[in-house]
């Protein structure tokens, strides 16, 4: 019992943690994307090219943030230990009925 409670533990623990990394990252992302917007417009980096390069790098900036956020909230918090365990539970009971089967027809064989 003690071995699940420190999983559980454990597992609370990561999951905070790559929250917070998240909220982090988000923060960054302002206030990057806020530095690179006044450096454009106010302080003429990047004068001399006709794009706004300061918009593309807040678009991948934040593509970037949405994978990170894709991660955190919908992939892991699915795909984890439990899952794992569930899938590979219906994996071997799926071998071992195909198993039964084929002894179940190679007995019916021999006995023809």
């Amino acid at each position: 019992m003690e071995k699940e409670v420190q999983e559980q533990y454990e597992y609370a623990r990561r999951r905070i943690r790559q929250k917070k990394i998240l909220y982090f990252h988000f923060v960054l992302f302002l206030i990057g994307s806020l530095f690179l917007f006044v450096a454009n417009r106010f302080f003429g980096f990047g004068a001399g090219t006709n794009q706004n390069w300061c918009i593309w790098g807040i678009t991948i900036w934040f593509f970037l943030f949405i994978l990170h956020f894709i991660k955190v909230y919908i992939t892991d918090r699915f795909m984890n230990k439990k899952w794992e365990r569930e899938q590979i539970d219906r994996l071997v009971s799926l071998q071992q009925k195909r198993i039964s089967q084929l002894e179940s027809k190679i007995n019916e064989d021999t006995q023809k």
